[in-house]
């Protein structure tokens, strides 16, 4: 029997590309958009950031949230909204002092992390696990931060996608789970290709699931030229599978994506070549362990 393959869809995050694919969404009404348009190509999950309308930057504005969650709930779908946690953790070192902080640097406390997932309560949202450089910067998250996170999250019956970019990630979301600040089932997305966090590679994504709690539900995702080897190699490995604008600007070695549903279009195919069946999302929620639409109250 083939099995249901959960596809989610990134479709802007927080990553200065809007200059680089005119496709990637900055306003709330385009992010929405393409999150249906997602979400009719074949997504269950749709994984949002949001921008400044203005700029094109990475935004953490209440109120952009909001827009992009109400606009998609009036639109009646049941597609499953998973909300980022990751802005707020990123540091960028003075060049002539380190400790001067330089421009682009957006570190604050785990609570403002989390304060639109406490008031939107989406079914799903991101929990970055560990601490490591991210391009030119670091991205931190401290023990005592994701700790924090993980516990608001938890009380706003939030189900957290644990995002793992490198073993020692694993193994800090494993204690996160022994000491209870996570529920059963476990969530985890496997990152990879990341500069400069673990390679996307088949061994590396072999021996991060081999390390995954027993039981845990596990997805994958490649950055760029990665994001379609690794979606099929995930659904090979028993995962599932992320695709999307946040990861991936391209359908192809220089031609660009159109938008986000061509992505998942593609990530479709994968799946139902290799002989699985595509989840819906209310299949989607059954494997995650949450609500049924019909209970859930939005």
């Amino acid at each position: 029997m083939s099995r249901n393959v959960i596809i989610a869809c990134a479709v802007t995050g927080a990553a200065d590309t809007t200059s680089m694919n005119p496709a990637v969404p900055v306003t709330p009404a385009d992010i929405a958009r393409e999150c249906l348009e997602a979400a009719r190509a074949g997504a269950a999950v749709t994984h949002i950031h949001v921008r400044d309308p203005a700029t094109g930057k990475q935004s953490m504005a209440y109120e952009h949230y909001a827009e992009v969650v109400d606009r998609i709930r009036q639109q009646n779908t049941d597609v499953i909204i998973n909300l980022t946690t990751g802005p707020g953790a990123r540091i960028t070192l003075g060049k002539d002092e380190p400790l001067d902080l330089g421009e682009g640097t957006t570190l604050t406390r785990p609570e403002a992390r989390v304060a639109h997932v406490e008031k939107l309560k989406p079914e799903i949202c991101s929990l970055d696990i560990g601490s490591f450089n991210f391009g030119p910067n670091v991205f931190l998250n401290t023990p005592d931060h994701v700790t924090a996170m993980a516990d608001r999250i938890r009380a706003a019956g939030v189900k957290p996608e644990l995002e793992v970019f490198d073993l020692g990630g694993i193994r800090q979301a494993k204690e996160l789970i022994a000491k209870g600040h996570v529920e059963k089932p476990y969530m985890f997305q496997i990152c990879l290709g990341i500069p400069w966090a673990a390679e996307a590679t088949p061994e590396t994504m072999i021996a991060m699931r081999d390390l995954l709690p027993e039981g845990a539900i596990w997805a994958s995702f490649g950055v760029s030229r990665f994001q379609f080897p690794m979606a099929a190699l995930a659904v090979i490995l028993g995962g599932h599978v992320r695709v999307g604008l946040e990861d991936n600007l391209y359908m192809s070695r220089g031609v660009l994506a159109p938008g986000n549903a061509a992505l998942v279009e593609r990530a479709v195919k994968i799946v139902e070549d290799l002989g699985e069946t595509v989840a819906t999302p209310n299949a989607a929620r059954e494997i995650l362990g949450l609500r049924t639409r019909q209970d859930n109250v939005l």
